[in-house]
């Protein structure tokens, strides 16, 4: 029986990854945008932590959420190379599975993030850490845009959540008070305020 408002497949696929993940221990989580300040989920304890091989991007088209299928914006997303500065949070096992479940429903509505085990450090060494990549095979990823028309559809989005460009001047007012300096991020934000 579906979930209401979950489509068989993105079901199927939520119940095949809560079956798939070993919840032997507390888990870890590795956040990298809005997790960080607005987790949605109960934790035992959190540190900052930095990721490699991968970073945080605009790359991913919004068509509800902060964009229309007629007028997209773009989002935040995890996608290959570099390194990202974000959180780890540690769940407690009690708590783990219900919060997988959560964190699948809040960002697989469309499918195009996949979650992955990763491996950040912190404290000085590496931990196992669920996260939840870009999909570079999805139809929404965004990656290798030029800048100029990243600032387009930052402009022009407008969805559910509101102005695009709120959701980006958010992004790096929290990272900041984070102590995170994400320097694509702030020079993005800077021409979308006062133009390229």
């Amino acid at each position: 029986m579906s979930e209401p408002g979950l489509p068989d497949d993105l079901m199927r696929r939520k119940q095949a990854f809560l079956d798939s993940v070993a919840v032997e221990s507390d888990i870890w989580i590795f956040a990298y945008g809005s997790l960080m300040w607005n987790p949605g989920f109960a934790y035992a304890e959190s540190h900052p932590a930095l990721l490699h091989g991968w970073h945080r991007a605009f790359c991913v088209y919004s068509h509800r959420y902060r964009g229309t299928p007629e007028k997209p914006g773009l989002v935040l997303g995890l996608d290959r190379g570099g390194s990202c500065r974000g959180l780890v949070y540690r769940i407690p096992q009690a708590r783990a599975r219900e919060t997988l479940a959560y964190l699948w429903d809040r960002e697989m509505v469309l499918g195009v993030y996949r979650p992955r085990l990763l491996h950040p450090r912190f404290h000085g060494g590496r931990i196992a850490s669920h996260a939840f990549t870009v999909d570079r095979g999805h139809r929404q990823y965004a990656g290798g845009l030029r800048i100029e028309e990243m600032v387009r559809l930052i402009r022009q989005g407008i969805g559910k959540g509101g102005p695009n460009r709120d959701y980006l001047a958010n992004t790096v007012r929290h990272l900041g008070l984070l102590g995170i300096t994400d320097g694509p991020l702030h020079h993005l934000h800077s021409l979308v305020e006062t133009g390229c």
